[in-house]
């Protein structure tokens, strides 16, 4: 059984190794503790889905029974994409100018880092690829691995391409539904979600075509219905309890919820909306604000979300078991975030 202690551990085993390396390159000192520093700070704190459901999709495909060594490499391949994670999340904070992440000040936002975080992120996914290479360099899916987390960028760094593009556009008329699944199913859905499932399945071997294209198929609608959540929390969620202030309004991010705004305003809302979003003074948002409450946006969220939940579950009953993927993987990704309010 994958245990959260077991794959917490593997956290320093892997801090120690790239403390090793970077030792045996020469690097001064100061600069590895500054390295650690980051790992540290930028790991921890989080629910560690995405690195957690790359073991627990491997145990299922190992049928609950992995060797010891199994076990530690899909702990070393989770937080690999852990690692990921946490290098998008520095660079999207700048871009975003966020002031907190998990209930603490952003990285960047620290006094002795500024904006030489875009650096550390750097090196936090260069970090993958160093750990990649000593722990699979002749496992027969090296290859794939890289080509995984190479995919993963460059989808997730196109998706802020469309994002940070359409924000910076200014033009509330942009904001349409094909330009927002776009966004989400590349800057978050693919590597939060398929990317850990298919790291599991090489891994495992489980490489037909057909499999892993169904396997993603649903994986990115289950992304999608992620980062639609992700939206709403941002403007209906408590910070006490999301560990953040949302920013998206005055971002002028093209979200779930204003999109269905658009679409469900009358003129007189649609013109107001445009004036006011995407300006940074509260009174522009807290007149966003009322517009969403006038369009009650919170139901129609709620109605959304259980017709989604009957699609997506509709959806895994259907899938075909016989080539050895279990739809037990789908059940268990959905249910940690079904309803979530963080």
């Amino acid at each position: 059984m994958a245990t959260l202690e077991t794959f917490a551990a593997t956290r320093f085993l892997l801090f120690t190794e790239l403390q090793a390396d970077l030792k045996q390159r020469g690097t001064p000192s100061e600069n590895i503790s500054r390295l650690l520093d980051c790992l540290r700070a930028t790991t921890e704190g989080g629910k560690l889905n995405r690195g957690l459901t790359v073991v627990r999709t491997g145990y299922n495909l190992l049928h609950e029974h992995p060797t010891p060594q199994e076990q530690e490499h899909l702990n070393i391949l989770g937080w690999l994409v852990e690692l990921f994670q946490a290098a998008y999340l520095i660079w999207d904070d700048i871009m975003d100018g966020s002031e907190y992440r998990r209930g603490r000040p952003c990285w960047y936002k620290r006094e002795d880092v500024g904006l030489t975080a875009v650096n550390d992120a750097a090196m936090l996914k260069s970090c993958i690829f160093v750990l990649l290479r000593r722990h699979f360099r002749n496992h027969p899916e090296y290859v794939a691995f890289m080509e995984l987390f190479h995919e993963a960028g460059f989808r997730t760094e196109l998706g802020q391409l469309c994002d940070t593009a359409t924000a910076a556009g200014g033009n509330i008329e942009d904001m349409t539904a094909g330009r927002y699944d776009f966004i989400a199913r590349n800057k978050t859905s693919f590597y939060s979600f398929y990317l850990p499932v298919a790291l599991a399945m090489h891994y495992c071997r489980v490489t037909c075509e057909e499999v892993l294209e169904k396997v993603k198929f649903v994986l990115l609608d289950i992304g999608v219905y992620f980062q639609i959540q992700d939206d709403f929390l941002d403007v209906f969620g408590d910070p006490g309890i999301t560990g953040k202030v949302g920013t998206d309004i005055q971002d002028n991010k093209c979200t779930w919820v204003v999109v269905q705004a658009l679409q469900l305003s009358d003129a007189q809302q649609r013109q107001a909306l445009s004036e006011s979003y995407g300006k940074m003074d509260m009174h522009h948002e807290r007149r966003v604000k009322a517009i969403f409450r006038e369009l009650g946006m919170d139901a129609v969220f709620s109605d959304f979300e259980q017709r989604r939940l009957d699609e997506l579950q509709s959806q895994i009953d259907a899938f075909d078991e016989s080539h050895g993927f279990k739809r037990d993987v789908f059940n268990t990704i959905l249910g940690s975030i079904r309803r979530r309010n963080k």
